[in-house]
């Protein structure tokens, strides 16, 4: 059975030996494959299966991993023989948070009734990033629901810029309207 590990412990570990060695980027890229990789079902049933010994599952992860810095797949050997492998995914959201502190970005996710062109995501990138003052890193959605328009999510604060929000305060204003006048 797979045990609980803190994601955000071994995140922070992994995170502070990469700024000691200078390769904040380089080991973001090497958890981001590792995690890709790690998505697959079945190898990851097989790293996880109690039967498998050891040494086969590491030799699978050095055979599929053989690219990646040594630390990382140190850390993904250890996760295995834990019978941790399921929280890779959590360390690398983990570290992917702190290399942005570190590097003084913001993550923002726009969400938009049909997908932006290049130049409407750059205008949205440059306004969110002037607000903040800070560097932002733009992921996109679509959602038909808001009909026009867009949602930008900023940490825990929303800029809600939607058809969608608009109609409803509208609704909201003629009711009271009507609720004001009829009495």
């Amino acid at each position: 059975m797979a045990k609980r590990v803190s994601g955000q412990r071994y995140a922070q570990a992994i995170f502070e030996l990469a700024v000691e060695q200078n390769q904040i980027e380089a080991y973001s890229t090497d958890l981001e494959f590792a995690d890709q990789v790690l998505q697959d079902e079945e190898f990851r049933a097989f790293l996880s299966h109690a039967e498998v010994p050891i040494d086969r599952k590491l030799g699978a992860l050095d055979a599929v991993l053989k690219e990646i810095n040594p630390s990382v797949m140190n850390l993904i050997s250890l996760l295995v023989t834990r019978g941790a492998v399921d929280s890779i995914h959590d360390i690398q959201l983990g570290y992917t948070r702190l290399l942005d502190v570190h590097l003084g970005r913001q993550r923002v996710e726009v969400t938009s009734a049909v997908p932006l062109e290049p130049p409407e995501l750059a205008r949205i990138t440059e306004y969110v990033s002037s607000l903040i003052n800070r560097e932002v890193v733009v992921s996109t959605q679509v959602d038909e629901e808001i009909l026009g328009g867009f949602i930008v999510q900023i940490g825990d604060q929303l800029l809600d810029g939607s058809t969608r929000s608009r109609l409803e305060q509208l609704r909201k204003q003629i009711r009271s309207e009507v609720v004001v006048s009829g009495s």
